[in-house]
């Protein structure tokens, strides 16, 4: 099936494995782009050394295109985006809008940069600043995202910006293929997908919660980093909803500093570089900046209790662990059927009623 994005990115299949902390590693994206997608190592969790290693293990491990995603307001961006050109990786995903510097050096490089967004003046803004390709999620989706469904905000996007659209929000198999590319985007993203898979990396007893949960099993909330972020309900999450202040910001931020080797001084940098343009109050702020601790937590060490998990709306409707090779082909195989069907539909409409000449 070729698209804007498998032309774009050199994929065989117009689907693309998001980057996720803790889950996105080279194991994953190994799996993914073996399999024709576009995988996406998830940098955000990762020590510059980490992130050099698992380039290097996928690279070994395959020739096809994959991608790296990096927060364009982390201290060490610019030092990512060096790693980026130096590797000769294909693809620079951002989950936030990086500046029309970082791009054009990206693009400069040769490296195609394809930021995510979940707003028409935010796609507008990467688009001019000359982004090749752009994310969109609706609010159906996991970890950071915003209130308008997919179905309204790809096709509002898709009418705005001149560059290739990827759909991302409650997405899971070959119709939601379908239907993002009759909304007009070139392929589809999935986080809680991929993450449900024999490839990913996440805890079995973490992988149980996530398919043991129904439609209504996530929450979207402000109290894990000062952003509505969709999670899966868990006990840990309604006493946060309950009770949050310094006290539980502090013990995660000292938890985090121990773990990542930061010193609070450079936490107190990177809480006050994300406080920037953001209506956040201080515990608020610490929080945000050892969202990381609380997704090791649940994602890592196993422990729903002491974390969160990022999650999107689609877990209610996935009941499996396939392979990433078996997912892939799974969708598009249901996606060929899905458009035979719908051929043979329209043959029919024809057929039964004379068009009106003119």
């Amino acid at each position: 099936m070729q698209t804007a994005l498998t032309e774009l990115v050199g994929v065989r299949y117009p689907i693309v494995q998001t980057g996720m902390g803790y889950v996105s590693g080279a194991r994953l994206v190994t799996a993914t782009a073996r399999a024709g997608g576009l995988g996406v190592i998830a940098s955000a969790t990762m020590s510059l050394a980490d992130l050099e290693a698992a380039i290097d293990e996928v690279s070994a491990a395959t020739d096809a295109p994959f991608g790296v995603n990096l927060r364009a307001d982390a201290p060490d961006a610019p030092s990512i985006v060096d790693l980026i050109i130096a590797k000769r990786v294909r693809v620079a995903s951002f989950a936030l809008a990086p500046s029309p510097k970082l791009i054009a050096r990206l693009k400069e490089a040769g490296v195609i940069v394809i930021p995510s967004v979940g707003a028409k003046r935010h796609a507008e803004k990467v688009a001019a600043w000359g982004a090749d390709a752009v994310v969109v999620q609706g609010g159906e989706g996991g970890g950071h995202t915003g209130s308008v469904p997919t179905s309204l905000l790809v096709p509002q996007i898709v009418d705005t910006v001149p560059i290739p659209v990827i759909a991302a929000g409650g997405f899971f198999d070959g119709r939601g293929l379908v239907a993002a590319l009759a909304y007009g985007a070139c392929g589809i993203a999935m986080g809680t997908r991929f993450l449900l898979t024999t490839d990913s990396p996440v805890n079995d007893a973490v992988k149980a919660l996530y398919l043991g949960a129904d439609l209504t099993g996530t929450v979207v909330t402000t109290r894990v980093d000062g952003v509505p972020h969709r999670v899966l309900k868990t006990s840990f999450v309604d006493g946060l909803q309950r009770s949050w202040g310094w006290a539980r910001a502090i013990r995660n931020a000292g938890r985090f500093r121990k773990l990542s080797g930061m010193s609070w001084p450079s936490m107190v940098r990177q809480g006050l570089a994300m406080r920037h343009g953001r209506e956040l109050t201080w515990p608020q702020v610490l929080m945000a900046a050892n969202t990381p601790m609380l997704l090791r937590s649940a994602m890592v060490d196993g422990r729903p209790d002491l974390g969160v998990m990022s999650a999107g709306q689609v877990v209610g409707v996935i009941n499996d662990l396939p392979s990433c090779a078996e997912l892939i082909e799974r969708i598009m195989s249901e996606a060929h059927d899905c458009l035979a069907r719908l051929s043979a539909t329209a043959r029919g409409a024809h057929d039964g009623y004379p068009v009106e000449s003119r």
